[in-house]
C-alpha cells in the first residue's frame, strides 16, 4: 500500500510528481494557443482589417509589448492575494475569452468592419493579460512541486518546461498558417479558423490544469516581493528628500531606508540594482529579436515562396523555434568549449555582447534581401488609392492632368518608359476621373474609373489622325495580343531569409539564456523574481522602440533595417563599456555576513559588526570584458 500510494503521487521509479505531467501539457497547449494566434496576426491586419503595414507593424508591437508588462500584474496578484493556482486558472479563463473574441471578430459575416476591430482589438487586450499575466506563475507553480532536496528532478523538469515551449511553437507556426491560406471560408483567407484552432488548445490547456487540481502542492499567498521592494525604495526616497540637510551623508542613497527596513533588505536590492543598471542597453535586442513576427513576416509575402527541397513559408517561419532546439546543444557541447581551448574566458556579459552583434548581423543579412526584393516586387497601394503609370505612344510629348491633383506634372516624352508607378489617391473605393490629355496644343478628355488597391497602366496612342485614344490597362482587363515582362515578379526566393534567421537564433542563444543565467546567478535568492520582471520589461521596452520608429520613422524598409542594425551595434558598444566596469558577485555571500537571528539583540551586541553592508571589495575579484 506504501508503494501504491507513493506511485500515485510520483512516477513510479522517480522523483518526479505525477502533477509536473498536467503542467507541461497545459504550458505545451498555451503556447501553441498564444504563438499559433501570433503567426498569422501581421497579416490578418493587412489583408483582413486592410491596414498599412506601418499600423499593423505597430499594433503587433504593442500587443506584444503589453504581453511582457502584463506579468508584473499577474506576479503581485499570486503573490499577494490569490495564490499561483488560482491566479493562473482566473486568468486562464480570460485568456479563453479573448481567443473567442478575437475568433468572432475574424468572421465576415458579424457586424462590418468597424465591429471587426473592436472585436479584433479587445480579444487582443484580453490575451494579453491572460498570457502575460500566467507568464510568472505556471513555472514556479511547477518548481514548487518538488520537495527541496531534489534539485536535480527540478532542472530537469525546467528544461523540459523549455522545451514543451518550443514544441507548441513549432507544431503551432506550422498548423495555424496553413489553416489560414489552405482552408477556405466565407469567401476568402479562414482567418476565422486559424484564431479559432488556438482557442480550443486554450481550453484544452485549462481543462487538463484543473484536471490535476488534486495533486498539486498549492502555496498559500506570501507576499510579494516585488511590492516590498518599490515600497523599499520609496521611503528611502522620502526619508531623503525630507532629511538630506539634517542627517549626515550616507554612502548610498538606499541606506535611508535603514530606519525602517533590515540591512539585508537594502544590501539585496543594492545588487539587484547594479545588475538593473546593465538591463539598460538590452530592449534594443529585443527591438530587432521581435521584429521575426512583423516586419520579416511581411518581406516573407513579397518573395518567391514556392517549394524547393521542402522549404516554404511556414517552414521559414519556424525556423527560429527549431534552430533554438539545435543550437543550444552545438553551443554548449561545441562552440564554448572550442572558445575556452584557445584560452579565451567567455563570460556572460561577453556572451551576451556577442549575441547583438549576431542580430546586428541578422539585420544586415535582412537588409541585402529587401534591397533585392524591392527590385522586383511592386508594393500594392492601400486602401483608398491606386498606383498608375502612363505610356505615350504618340508622336510627340504630352501632358496627363487629373483634376484636383498634380501627379504627372511634367510632359511626356513619346515612347520613353515610365519612371514608375504614382499613387492615386481616392475618395473612395472607386473614383471616377476625368483626364485632360494636351498633345499638340489641342485637348482630350478621358473619363476613366480606378479601383482601390489596383495598379494600372494607360496607354495614349493614335486611333487616327488629330485623335487620341486613352487605354486604361489593369491585371483584370489587361492587354492579351502583346506581353512584355520587364522584370520576374517575386523572384526572389524566401529561402534567402534563412541566413538571417540563423543569425538572429544564434543571437538569442548567446544572448537571451545567457542573459537569464546571468541575472539568476547575480541575484540573491529572494530577489530572483525582480529580476525576472526587470528582464520581462527589457522585452517590452523592445517592442515599444520598433512601435515607435514603425509609426514615426517614415523610411524605406531597408533603410529601416540598417537603422536597427547600426543602433544595437552602438548599443553592444556601450553595453561592452559597462560590462567592462561591472564586478561579478557571489549573492551566497549575504549568508556569511547577515545571521537570520530573531533575537534583535544578540544581532545588535554580537553580530552587529557583520550586519554591515557588503563591500564590493570582499567579493570576488572582477572579471572584465
Amino acid at each position: 500500500w506504501t508503494c501504491f500510494f507513493v506511485c500515485a503521487q510520483k512516477l513510479c521509479g522517480t522523483n518526479y510528481p505525477v502533477s509536473i505531467a498536467f503542467i507541461v501539457v497545459n504550458e505545451f497547449c498555451e503556447r501553441f494557443s498564444y504563438y499559433g494566434m501570433k503567426a498569422v496576426l501581421t497579416l490578418y491586419f493587412i489583408h483582413y482589417l486592410h491596414w498599412d503595414k506601418n499600423l499593423s507593424t505597430a499594433v503587433y508591437h504593442a500587443f506584444s509589448s503589453l504581453c511582457y508588462f502584463t506579468p508584473l500584474l499577474g506576479a503581485v496578484i499570486a503573490d499577494s492575494w490569490l495564490g499561483k493556482f488560482r491566479t493562473v486558472i482566473y486568468l486562464s479563463i480570460v485568456y479563453v475569452i479573448g481567443h473567442v473574441v478575437k475568433s468572432v471578430g475574424a468572421i465576415p459575416d458579424v457586424g462590418d468592419s468597424t465591429v471587426h476591430v473592436v472585436l479584433s482589438m479587445l480579444g487582443l487586450v484580453l490575451i494579453a493579460f491572460g498570457t502575460g499575466g500566467i507568464k510568472p506563475c505556471v513555472a514556479a507553480f511547477g518548481g514548487d512541486q518538488f520537495d527541496e532536496e531534489h534539485v536535480k528532478e527540478r532542472r530537469k523538469f525546467f528544461s523540459i518546461f523549455y522545451m514543451s515551449i518550443n514544441a507548441g511553437s513549432v507544431l503551432s507556426t506550422i498548423i495555424t498558417p496553413i489553416l489560414r491560406g489552405d482552408v477556405k471560408c466565407f469567401g476568402g483567407d479562414c482567418y476565422a479558423l486559424a484564431f479559432g484552432v488556438p482557442a480550443a488548445l486554450m481550453v484544452i490547456a485549462l481543462v487538463v490544469f484543473i484536471a490535476g487540481s488534486g495533486l498539486y502542492k498549492k502555496s498559500p499567498p506570501e507576499g510579494n516581493v516585488l511590492v516590498r521592494v518599490c515600497k523599499c525604495i520609496g521611503f528611502a526616497i522620502r526619508n531623503r528628500w525630507n532629511n538630506s540637510k539634517k542627517s549626515p551623508k550616507r554612502s548610498h542613497w538606499l541606506d535611508w531606508a535603514e530606519e525602517k527596513y533590515p540591512k539585508r533588505l537594502i544590501q539585496e536590492i543594492k545588487m539587484v540594482f547594479r545588475v538593473l543598471v546593465l538591463y539598460i542597453p538590452l530592449p534594443m535586442f529585443w527591438a530587432l529579436f521581435d521584429q521575426q513576427g512583423s516586419r520579416w513576416t511581411l518581406q516573407a509575402t513579397r518573395m518567391n515562396m514556392d517549394f524547393v527541397m521542402g522549404v516554404c513559408f511556414c517552414v521559414v517561419k519556424m525556423l527560429n523555434a527549431l534552430l533554438i532546439l539545435v543550437f543550444i546543444p552545438i553551443f554548449d557541447m561545441g562552440v564554448y568549449p572550442l572558445i575556452g581551448l584557445c584560452r579565451i574566458k567567455l563570460t556572460p556579459l561577453k556572451k551576451m555582447a556577442a549575441g547583438m552583434i549576431l542580430a546586428a548581423l541578422a539585420f544586415c543579412a535582412a537588409t541585402v534581401v529587401e534591397i533585392n526584393v524591392i527590385k522586383s516586387v511592386v508594393e500594392p497601394p492601400p486602401a483608398k488609392e491606386s498606383l498608375v503609370q502612363v505610356y505615350n505612344l504618340m508622336d510627340s510629348e504630352v501632358t496627363v492632368q487629373f483634376p484636383g491633383h498634380t501627379v504627372f506634372s511634367d510632359p511626356l516624352k513619346s515612347y520613353e518608359d515610365p519612371s514608375g508607378y504614382t499613387s492615386l489617391p481616392l475618395t473612395g473605393e472607386s473614383q471616377l476621373y476625368t483626364v485632360t490629355v494636351t498633345h499638340n496644343g489641342a485637348e482630350y478628355q478621358c473619363g476613366l474609373t480606378f479601383t482601390e488597391r489596383t495598379a494600372y497602366s494607360l496607354f495614349l496612342h493614335t486611333a487616327q489622325p488629330g485623335d487620341t485614344v486613352c487605354k486604361l490597362v489593369s491585371p483584370r482587363n489587361g492587354l492579351t495580343f502583346k506581353k512584355m515582362e520587364d522584370i520576374q515578379a517575386n523572384n526572389i526566393h524566401i529561402a534567402w531569409q534563412v541566413p538571417q534567421y540563423v543569425f538572429i537564433t544564434a543571437g538569442e542563444v548567446m544572448f537571451s539564456i545567457t542573459g537569464l543565467e546571468f541575472s539568476y546567478s547575480q541575484a540573491p535568492a529572494s530577489m530572483k523574481s525582480v529580476l525576472q520582471a526587470g528582464w520581462l520589461m527589457t522585452v517590452a521596452f523592445g517592442n515599444v522602440i520598433v512601435l515607435i520608429v514603425a509609426e514615426g520613422a517614415g523610411m524605406e524598409q531597408w533603410t529601416e533595417f540598417l537603422l536597427f542594425a547600426g543602433l544595437l551595434v552602438a548599443v553592444s558598444i556601450i553595453f561592452s563599456i559597462m560590462a567592462y566596469f561591472y564586478t561579478y558577485v557571489d549573492p551566497d555571500q549575504l549568508d556569511k555576513i547577515f545571521r537570520e537571528d530573531t533575537d534583535d539583540e544578540k544581532v545588535e551586541s554580537s553580530d552587529g559588526k557583520k550586519n554591515e553592508a557588503v563591500s564590493l571589495t570582499d567579493m570576488p575579484k572582477q572579471t572584465k570584458m
